[in-house]
C-alpha cells in the first residue's frame, strides 16, 4: 500500500524541496503539502495542497483522516533569530505543533514522523566538536523548544512506542526558497547579495566557524533515516548531522574564485551572541554508524552550485 505523507510547514526552505523530491519517490497524489501560505509553483502545480494552521488541532485531524495521512513531516517552526523577537510565539508554534502531531500518533492516526531538531539545542558550555551526547544548555527561544521537542521525542517512543525520527540539521544552505529567519541564513544570503551587488555586510563575525549543510545532503539525509529499517534507529531524540563548517571570511573566499572584485564588510548584530552560543562543527558518528549517513556536498561544490543556480533564477 502506498504511504500517504502530509508535510506540514511546506512553503519554508527544507518543505519547497522536500515536497518535490517525495513527490518523486511516493507519487504525486500520495504526498500532501501543507502550510499557512501558498508554496512555490512547482509544489502547488504537482499535487495536494492543503491550507493548514498547525495550532488548529481539530484541522489537523481532519486532514489526516480524510487522506488517511500515514507519515507527518512537521517542519513548522519560528527559527531562531526570528523567536528572539517574539518568545511566545516561538514557544507556543514550536512545542504545541509538535505536541499535536505526537498525539497523532499515540492515538494511532499515524505510523512515522519526522521532527527536525537543530544545532540550535547545543549551547555556550557544549564541547566545540559537539558529540551525540553532550552537555546542552541552549540560550535561545529557539533552541530551548528544540531541546524540549527531543525530550519528547524519546518520552513518546519509550512510553508509547511511536515511530518518531529526528536530525539536528546544521544551517542549511538552498537556493530554491528563501531563507527563513535563522542565524545561519547570512550564508544564502551572501549568494544573493554577490549575485546582485557584487558585495554583502555580514551581521556575523568575519571568523565566526558554523556548521553548515547543502540543502541536497539535506534533504537525502531526511529521506535516508525515514527509510531506514526502525531497529537501525538506536537515538530517538535527534541524531547529529553534520556537513561542512565555515566562516563568512572563508565563504567569501571561495565565492571571490567565481565572482570577482566581490566585497564583503561587517556589521555584527545580536545574532552574533547566538552563533557564538552553537559549536564550530559537529560530530555525527552514529548517524553514520547506525544507518550508513555520508555527506556530499564540501564547500566548493556548494559554492559553485549556489551560484550556478541563483545566476539562473535571478
Amino acid at each position: 500500500m502506498d504511504e500517504k505523507i502530509l508535510i506540514i510547514g511546506s512553503s519554508g526552505q527544507i518543505g519547497t524541496e522536500l515536497v518535490i523530491e517525495l513527490r518523486k519517490i511516493h507519487g504525486n497524489e500520495n504526498v500532501i503539502a501543507s502550510d499557512i501560505k501558498t508554496s512555490s509553483e512547482e509544489v502547488m502545480n504537482s499535487g495536494p495542497f492543503e491550507y493548514l494552521d498547525v495550532m488548529d488541532e481539530r484541522l489537523l485531524r481532519d486532514i489526516v483522516k480524510r487522506y488517511n495521512i500515514s507519515q507527518v513531516y512537521l517542519l513548522a517552526a519560528l527559527l531562531s533569530a526570528t523567536a528572539e523577537k517574539n518568545i511566545e510565539l516561538g514557544w507556543q508554534l514550536n512545542t504545541r505543533s509538535h505536541s499535536h502531531v505526537l498525539d497523532l500518533a499515540k492515538d494511532g492516526l499515524i505510523k512515522k514522523i519526522f521532527w527536525p531538531s537543530s544545532i540550535a539545542v547545543f549551547g555556550p558550555t557544549t564541547p566545540n566538536n559537539a558529540p551525540q551526547h553532550a552537555i546542552m544548555e541552549p540560550n535561545t527561544v529557539y533552541g530551548i523548544s528544540k531541546l524540549a521537542g527531543e525530550r519528547w521525542n524519546e518520552y513518546y517512543f519509550n512510553k508509547f512506542g511511536v515511530d518518531v525520527r529526528s536530525l539536528r540539521y546544521p544551517g542549511l544552505l538552498g537556493w530554491k526558497a528563501a531563507p527563513g529567519g535563522g542565524t545561519t541564513d547570512y550564508a544564502v544570503d551572501i549568494f544573493y547579495n554577490a549575485i546582485k551587488y557584487g558585495k554583502y555586510t555580514s551581521f556575523i563575525a568575519e571568523n565566526t566557524q558554523l556548521p553548515m549543510m547543502h540543502m541536497f545532503d539535506a534533504i537525502r539525509a531526511t529521506i535516508q533515516i525515514m527509510q531506514a529499517p526502525a531497529n537501525q534507529i538506536k537515538i530517538r531524540s535527534s541524531y547529529n548531522l553534520a556537513g561542512v563548517s565555515f566562516s563568512p571570511k572563508e565563504i567569501a573566499a571561495e565565492i571571490s574564485k567565481h565572482i570577482t572584485n566581490f566585497e564583503i564588510s561587517y556589521n555584527i548584530d545580536y545574532r552574533q551572541d547566538i552563533a557564538d552560543s552553537w559549536p564550530s562543527s559537529i560530530n555525527d558518528s552514529n548517524a553514520k554508524q547506525d544507518w550508513g549517513w555520508r555527506k556530499k556536498y564540501d564547500l566548493e561544490n556548494i559554492t559553485k552550485d549556489m551560484i550556478a543556480n541563483l545566476q539562473k533564477k535571478l
